[in-house]
């Protein structure tokens, strides 16, 4: 019986990946990781394109953090599904700034139909605005030290 309970232990212990393990005995494998399988997407292939001029960024404050509130001008009339998307590939609801502190953010949206009235006309900056924003968590806060906002024509840094 203490020989049993003996290789009980050894098998939790260092050689935990050891056929001793009980852990191991039903032949299940834990998964290495929390990425998902293949990695984290590496580009929105959805259709959405930087709109053309970034007019605005500021500061909302949050019970939850601080709403950043971004506005925009497409390059025609009609521009939808309009968000504010990480230049570098993160999980879903996870932000966090580079190692210098700064957050890159591209202002996306998907353009009208070719060939329609929205796509020939172009925009009244006074009625053709878009707004997109983006929660940043009080967890993020500490570590970012800019926000930087580009579109296709130009970009708006901010600071927190």
């Amino acid at each position: 019986m203490l020989a049993c309970a003996a290789l009980v232990l050894v098998g939790c212990g260092r050689m935990g990946d050891s056929s001793w393990n009980p852990m191991r005995w039903g032949g299940a494998q834990q998964p290495q990781s929390l990425a998902p399988e293949g990695g984290y997407p590496t580009s929105t292939n959805d259709g959405r394109v930087p709109l053309a001029h970034v007019t605005s960024a500021k500061w909302d404050p949050m019970y939850e953090g601080r709403l950043l509130v971004v506005t925009g001008l497409g390059a025609s009339k009609g521009w939808w599904d309009v968000a504010l998307v990480t230049e570098v590939p993160m999980p879903p609801g996870r932000i966090r700034p580079d190692e210098n502190g700064v957050l890159r953010l591209r202002l996306v949206g998907k353009p009208p139909l070719p060939d329609t009235f929205a796509a020939a006309n172009p925009p009244n900056p006074a009625s053709d605005t878009i707004t997109a924003a983006l929660t940043i968590p009080n967890a993020v806060l500490p570590s970012l030290r800019e926000v930087v906002i580009s579109g296709a024509g130009n970009a708006v840094t901010l600071r927190p």
